[in-house]
């Protein structure tokens, strides 16, 4: 007996939406021109691209009231002059877009330094891999959110964040889970680590939980914005500092 297998073509009837305005933006500690982007989501068939709006009116207001209006530098990118948020202020950033307002706040935390960069090595599955860790001293008498961004020769490899739950207090060498395999002898990475607050800290452990890689996926979703009328997206007032390793 002869056994034959058919293919069945299936064709996905996949609805378009209509778009929805996304908004990330932030203000840091340091003295250098703030940025704030703003696109709007495209259909699934369309090719993916900065879809980016123009002529909307961006303004960050400070704790004491005054305010601080973006200028559109290029479609979508908008520009503060040189300024910097300080720490335990809160912030209040303003998008108004076709007449419609979107408001999200943000208070920066207090800043804790990253001291250094090392090399950790693991035991995986029987085969030695080494990864790069950032180190830093947690301040016993405060909850803290954490994101880091490493570049990899100069793009960005990894974005993840941490809390203190189990490491208040103590000194931390948190290791991040980039494979080095690929890097050779010279070639750089950079690590910026960044005190976020728990709304900040909330959407990016969203964000990686939707895409499946912070543990066991779940089912897709919009992380959790801190803007109103439902804008999708971030607004971080953050302190910053930053660490280069070379592999040698």
């Amino acid at each position: 007996m002869l056994l034959s297998g058919c293919e069945k073509v299936i064709e996905l009837k996949l609805d378009n939406s209509n778009p929805v305005l996304v908004i990330d933006g932030g203000i840091n500690d340091q003295n250098e021109n703030q940025v704030v982007k703003i696109s709007k989501t495209y259909s699934f068939t369309e090719p993916n691209k900065f879809n980016g709006v123009s002529e909307a009116k961006v303004v960050v207001t400070r704790p004491n009231g005054s305010t601080v209006t973006y200028t559109e530098v290029s479609p979508g990118v908008y520009q503060s002059v040189k300024t910097r948020g300080v720490p335990s202020n809160k912030y209040i950033l303003n998008v108004t877009v076709d007449g419609k307002i979107y408001t999200a706040t943000s208070t920066m935390p207090a800043k804790v330094v990253l001291d250094s960069l090392t090399f950790k090595q693991f035991n995986l599955f029987g085969k030695l891999s080494t990864y790069i860790a950032v180190n830093y001293n947690d301040p016993v008498d405060a909850v803290n959110q954490y994101r880091y961004i490493l570049k990899a020769k100069g793009k960005i490899e990894e974005d993840m964040v941490s809390d203190d739950r189990f490491n208040n207090g103590n000194k931390v060498a948190d290791a991040i889970f980039y494979k080095l395999e690929d890097l050779k002898q010279g070639d750089s990475l950079a690590v910026e680590f960044q005190c976020v607050d728990p709304n900040v800290y909330r959407y990016f452990y969203s964000l990686k939980q939707s895409s499946g890689q912070a543990g066991p996926p779940v089912a897709p979703s919009n992380p959790i914005s801190n803007f109103n009328n439902g804008a999708l997206g971030i607004f971080n007032a953050y302190t910053t500092s930053k660490r280069t390793a070379v592999i040698k």
